[in-house]
C-alpha cells in the first residue's frame, strides 16, 4: 500500500475512533421526541427498558404497529457503531414497525440513554451480550412470539448481530447492514494495512500507557470525534461520515460520532478478542447488505465468505450488494435502503 495511502487513513482512523459520542455523565431519559427522523403515525412508541446478563440497565425505543392484536413477530435493531438509537436504528425499527412487526432500537452499554460505568467503552463480550439481552426482553412480552425475534445491526453492529446469531440459538433471522467487522478493523487497520504483530504491539503500547495515565488522573480520555471543520483532503467515506453526523441530517446531542468519540481505550480488547470465529456454524436465516461504493463493503463480502464456508445450512444465507451506495446511505437513504427486501426476508423467516 502506497505512503500516502496509508497516511490517508491513518487520519480517517482517528475521524473514525468517531464511530463515537460525546457528553460527560449518561443522559436522563427523555420522553420528548428527538429523533432525527419524522414520527410516523403508523406506530406506536413508547420507552422500555431491560437489563442485560452483567446487570447493566438498556433504554429502548419500542415501536409497535397501530391497531396491531395478539403476538407479533418481533426485531432489535442496534448501530450504527458509536450512535444512539435516535439515529439511524430508530428509523430501522420504526419502518420495520410500520411494515408489521414489534420492534424495539436500544442503545448498547456505556452509551446514550442506557446505563453502564465508565461511559463510551465498547466490548465485544459485552456488546455481543446486549442483542441477546434484547432477545430475552422480547422473548417475554405478552405481545411477542417468543420463536418469531430477530435482530438488525448496522455499521460494526452489524459484526455484533452475526456474533449474536452464532451465539443465540432464540435469533431466527439476523439481518447485518453496512458491517464493520470492529475486532478485524481495530486490531488489523482499514483494509488491514496494519495487520502484523509490530503494528499490534504499537496500538497495545499506546493504549497501555493510556490507561496508566486515565487511572492516575481518575478520567478517562476521549479519542476525539469527527471535526468540526472538515480537513479538504480527507477521505470521501470519512467526508460521508461528516455529512451525517455533523449536519442537522443525522446530529444527536447523545451521539458519541457527533460529539466527542470513545474513550481512547474504548475498543482495547477488540485487538485480540475477535468476533465472528464461528459464523458458519450460524444455522438460522442471515441477510448481509451493503453499499457496492462503500469503503466497507469488504467486510460484508468476507464475513459472507467466511458464513458459508463448509456451513451445511447456507441455503438461508444472502449477500445483497446495492448497486452506487455509500457506507452512510444506509443509514439514513430510505430511497436506497431495501426496506422492501428486508421486509421480504423477515417475513419469510420469522411470519408476523
Amino acid at each position: 500500500m502506497k505512503k500516502g495511502f496509508t497516511a490517508k487513513f491513518k487520519a480517517a482512523a482517528i475521524f473514525c475512533a468517531a464511530l463515537l459520542s460525546a457528553g460527560t455523565a449518561y443522559a436522563a431519559e427523555t420522553e420528548e421526541w428527538d429523533k432525527t427522523f419524522p414520527k410516523s403515525g403508523k406506530v406506536e412508541h413508547s420507552k422500555v427498558t431491560f437489563r442485560n446478563r452483567y446487570g447493566i440497565t438498556l433504554k429502548a425505543d419500542l415501536y409497535k404497529p397501530k391497531g396491531a392484536q395478539g403476538r407479533l413477530a418481533a426485531i432489535a435493531v442496534c448501530g450504527p457503531f458509536g450512535a444512539v438509537k435516535e439515529q439511524a436504528a430508530g428509523l430501522y425499527a420504526q419502518t420495520m414497525a410500520e411494515r408489521g412487526f414489534l420492534t424495539i432500537a436500544f442503545d448498547p452499554s456505556f452509551t446514550g440513554e442506557s446505563g453502564g460505568e465508565p461511559r463510551y467503552m465498547a466490548s465485544p463480550d459485552i456488546n455481543t451480550e446486549d442483542f441477546m439481552a434484547a432477545v430475552d426482553y422480547l422473548s417475554v412480552r405478552d405481545d411477542v412470539e417468543p420463536d418469531k425475534i430477530g435482530i438488525i445491526g448496522i455499521c460494526g453492529w452489524g459484526g455484533m448481530a452475526l456474533n449474536a446469531a452464532a451465539l443465540d440459538t432464540r435469533v431466527k433471522a439476523a439481518l447485518a447492514s453496512t458491517m464493520y467487522d470492529m475486532a478485524r478493523v481495530n486490531a488489523n487497520g482499514y483494509f488491514d494495512a496494519e495487520d502484523s504483530a509490530d503494528a499490534r504491539y504499537a496500538k497495545k503500547q499506546a493504549m497501555n500507557a493510556q490507561r496508566i495515565e486515565d487511572y492516575r488522573s481518575g478520567t478517562y480520555k476521549l479519542a476525539g470525534g469527527l471535526p468540526d471543520k472538515l480537513p479538504e483532503d480527507a477521505p470521501q467515506f470519512v467526508k460521508d461520515y461528516y455529512a451525517y453526523y455533523k449536519t442537522e441530517r443525522g446530529y444527536h446531542p447523545r451521539s458519541l460520532n457527533s460529539n466527542g468519540g470513545w474513550n481512547v481505550t474504548g475498543c482495547e480488547s477488540f485487538l485480540n478478542q475477535p468476533i465472528l470465529r464461528y459464523v458458519n456454524e450460524i444455522r438460522s436465516a442471515v441477510l448481509v447488505m451493503h453499499g457496492e461504493k462503500a469503503h466497507s463493503c469488504y467486510f460484508s463480502r468476507d464475513a459472507y465468505a467466511a458464513m458459508i464456508k463448509d456451513n451445511p445450512y447456507a441455503d438461508n444465507k444472502e449477500l445483497l450488494i446495492i448497486p452506487g451506495a455509500s457506507h452512510t446511505d444506509l443509514y439514513d437513504r430510505t430511497d436506497v435502503i431495501p426496506f422492501d427486501k428486508m421486509t421480504e426476508f423477515f417475513t419469510k423467516y420469522l411470519g408476523k
